[in-house]
């Protein structure tokens, strides 16, 4: 076999020298994985092809393409599918039709993940998830993970749907790499879905993360370190919940750069647990029976939702969350005021006794007091009547009493629930946008 113009002397090399050259090897050619270069000072794999890699100043046989050991647990990759790949006409056509702002960079391609994580009670289960991320770029990429709004159904989530994943290409058509979770309960992932759960929220985020992390550096791509997280509704909700978790339990994995949650429940037990009470119409009032099942698949607060939906509610609305019916059809059989659903000695409960099983849950759910280390902009509009801006106001006050970088934009007052998100999801994605290490090529 033709060597080529380098001999590979067999000398031998004391351990200390060998980490020496392996760290000039490393400096110099920074798409080295860390862990092959962590495996070659070890004397992991052929020191003199790490060797050749320094003389020859080009990706030696035995280096890059040695396979890294696999994940396993939490956050272990079970399937890739790739979904599409989009060039750069075909991504601006898309965000024309949306009327997104932005312009593409780079051509997209997309995969639908599914990995292992943990369920509400600790048991191993899979979930779902798209990655989406540039084709060809020239730079290492920042890391987004996005948390999608409120859904029902199982299809209506990013690795089965474009309009779920568009924003997720809007941040990886201009560099980054977006890792977008369905969440437990959707797309391929088994169960009732738990509803604003923030444990199950933050393990479902941070186990994409680390599926997504490893497809993109198995793959080659180099990342640059840098981690953002968004998310809109009950994605504002989850994107604070993982913010949470991640500082709390995984800083030796992911460092948060900046966190965007937009018009999120953050006040469960208290903002959100008044449209409950409220003899007021409320526009989604499937919302209501959503979180009451969850939690009792959950916690267990009651033997059948007999003890707590009145008849006929009881027998028509839990088999509608069955991942097949949408939004609409279950607000077609539920009256516009949520109260109505549910037997008065329950509610008289929840109102009057702040120990109530299902308010104290609600409150062990709630995710303003707490004080995040990396800056967080809350989005918000007044106008806003499904989760009202009180939440981010709440939020907002509770953080930067504990000493937080945190700020509170209303980018359209007069904007409702939907019309609000657009133009956060913009103001978020500038902001990031000015946050990021500049892409410098290679």
């Amino acid at each position: 076999m033709r060597r080529g113009p380098y001999r590979i002397l067999r000398l031998p090399v004391s351990l200390s020298a060998r980490r020496f050259i392996v760290a000039i090897a490393c400096a110099r050619r920074p798409a080295l994985r860390v862990r092959v270069c962590a495996q070659a000072a070890s004397g992991g794999i052929r020191f003199a092809a790490l060797l050749l890699a320094l003389v020859a100043g080009c990706d030696a046989v035995g280096v890059v393409e040695q396979p890294p050991e696999p994940r396993r647990g939490r956050g272990a990759t079970v399937s890739v599918e790739p979904l599409a790949e989009l060039s750069v006409g075909e991504v601006n056509g898309l965000f024309s039709d949306v009327g997104l702002a932005i312009t593409a960079r780079f051509p997209v391609a997309s995969y639908a993940v599914v990995y292992e994580t943990v369920d509400a009670h600790g048991e191993v289960t899979r979930a779902s998830g798209a990655i989406s991320l540039p084709v060809r770029p020239f730079a290492p990429l920042p890391v987004v993970s996005y948390q999608h709004g409120t859904s029902v159904r199982r299809i209506d989530v990013p690795s089965a749907s474009e309009n779920e994943r568009i924003i997720g290409i809007a941040f990886a058509a201009t560099g980054y790499l977006a890792a977008m979770p369905d969440y437990l309960g959707l797309g391929e992932s088994p169960g009732l879905h738990p509803y604003v759960h923030a444990a199950t929220s933050a393990t479902a985020v941070v186990d994409m993360l680390r599926a997504a992390t490893d497809f993109a550096t198995d793959r080659g791509w180099e990342l640059a370190g840098e981690l953002f997280l968004i998310g809109y509704s009950q994605g504002g909700y989850a994107t604070m919940a993982a913010h949470r978790a991640l500082e709390a339990d995984h800083t030796n994995e992911f460092t948060v750069t900046a966190t965007a949650p937009m018009a999120g429940p953050y006040d469960l037990s208290g903002v959100m647990a008044d449209v409950v009470t409220s003899d007021q119409p409320y526009p989604s009032p499937y919302y209501v029976p959503y979180v009451l099942l969850a939690y009792n698949d959950i916690y267990g607060l009651y033997e059948s939702p007999s003890q707590f939906l009145k008849s006929p509610y009881d027998v028509q609305i839990p088999p509608l969350f069955d991942g097949a019916h949408s939004a609409d059809a279950i607000n077609a059989l539920l009256p516009e005021v949520p109260r109505k659903i549910i037997w008065p000695d329950v509610l008289a409960s929840f109102e009057n006794d702040l120990d109530d099983p299902f308010r104290r849950r609600l409150r062990e759910n709630d995710l303003y007091d707490w004080a995040p280390r990396a800056p967080v902009r809350l989005y918000h509009c007044e106008g806003d009547t499904f989760v009202p801006k009180e939440n981010s106001v709440i939020a907002e006050r509770h953080m930067r009493q504990r000493g937080a970088d945190v700020r509170l934009i209303d980018p359209l007052p007069v904007a409702d629930h939907g019309l609000c998100a657009p133009f956060s999801l913009l103001l978020a994605k500038y902001w990031f946008d000015s946050l990021r290490a500049p892409p410098v090529p290679n």
